[in-house]
């Protein structure tokens, strides 16, 4: 059975067979969106996330060696096209008061699932339409603290193992700068096995200054995840989306994920009153909270997501054909000399200095 026979007879076996499909704009993923539209106007999101055997989810009790034979997903803990995450992942976030998809229908074995429609109305667009930035972003710290209050432990999602943010997993995404970034800027000067060994080493003593992970980490809670809607109200006005990677985490990582954003400037100002907003909420409503522990996290955990980005971005243009990425990067490599800027990356921007000063990462 083709993939377009296999869509039809889930849409159909879900009821919605008879409504009108329009497709939506994808991502960097090879999932596939359609929204189906009945004639009384209720609507449904179609993902279609065909299900790749090469990128199987790692089994959870893997360790680092099986990990890193099984490749990149696995080391990473990536959930890949593995609907069974997403799923089970949307339920605990409602369950936790969230405005995350409802599955109306889903088959994990073909890679389809039937979903609520949250709308149209990302934060980016939202904002270019004259959406108040401020209001939306002091939200979205909202929706952050209350996972940050709510998943306390790995066991708050049920019916999925969900695993922590470790040190391999960190240690994989960093590692796409060396072997995409790098070669793409410098195709004659590719680290050789020194320069490597050396940015594994000052990668591990910057991540030794880490919290250890306490909180469910979406991954990627940027303006082009949330959706505001503010006919709700409360925590259900920003909607959740593309979280199926979600780890056992830091709570800076979608901090970082929400600032210090690939596709859109923020004004340092917004940034510098989003991060007081949550340090007195966190202060007020978490059971312990260290606002210096906090904030070394908040650079480290930036200077990994942006040195992970630039090397995804390179991937994307070289690999994928994907062009369109290319006009990103010069944003992610700004956020980056400025978290290198900080003491507790002195190693990784002494890095720079001796193996490819020529990326001016260091200065």
């Amino acid at each position: 059975m083709d993939r377009q026979q296999a869509k039809e007879n889930f849409i159909k076996k879900a009821g919605w067979q008879d409504a009108k499909a329009q497709a939506l704009a994808g991502d960097a993923s090879s999932r596939a969106y359609t929204r189906f539209i009945r004639d009384d106007g209720r609507t449904a999101i179609l993902m279609d996330a065909p299900p790749k055997a090469e990128a199987a989810p790692c089994p959870p009790k893997a360790d680092p060696k099986q990990r890193l034979a099984l490749g990149y997903n696995a080391s990473a803990r990536l959930a890949g096209p593995n609907l069974h995450a997403f799923i089970a992942l949307a339920k605990a976030l409602r369950k936790a008061g969230l405005n995350a998809p409802e599955i109306y229908a889903a088959d994990e074995t073909e890679g389809f699932a039937l979903m609520s429609d949250l709308g149209n109305g990302l934060y980016a667009k939202a904002i270019e339409r004259g959406a108040d930035e401020k209001l939306l972003y002091e939200k979205a710290i909202e929706v952050l603290l209350h996972i940050h209050q709510y998943f306390t432990s790995p066991d708050h999602v049920e019916d999925y193992t969900l695993l922590d943010y470790d040190n391999l997993a960190l240690m994989t995404e960093v590692d796409l700068l060396p072997q995409w970034f790098l070669d793409w800027h410098n195709p004659d000067k590719k680290p050789n096995t020194d320069a490597l060994q050396d940015w594994h080493q000052a990668w591990q003593e910057v991540f030794t200054k880490l919290s250890p992970p306490s909180t469910l980490t979406l991954r990627d809670a940027h303006a082009e995840n949330l959706l505001w809607l503010p006919q709700e109200q409360g925590l259900q006005q920003i909607g959740l989306i593309d979280f199926q990677d979600a780890l056992y985490g830091h709570p800076a990582y979608d901090m970082v994920s929400l600032l210090e954003d690939a596709r859109r400037d923020i004004a340092p100002a917004l940034t510098r009153h989003a991060l007081a907003h949550y340090q007195t909420l966190a202060q007020k409503h978490l059971p312990v909270f260290d606002p210096e522990s906090f904030a070394c996290d908040y650079v480290i955990l930036g200077g990994q997501r942006n040195a992970k980005i630039l090397g995804i971005f390179a991937r994307l243009v070289r690999r994928d054909k994907k062009p369109a990425y290319e006009y990103l990067v010069p944003r992610v490599g700004a956020h980056f000399k400025n978290n290198l800027r900080h003491p507790s990356l002195a190693p990784v921007k002494n890095w720079f200095a001796a193996h490819a000063a020529e990326l001016d990462f260091h200065a």
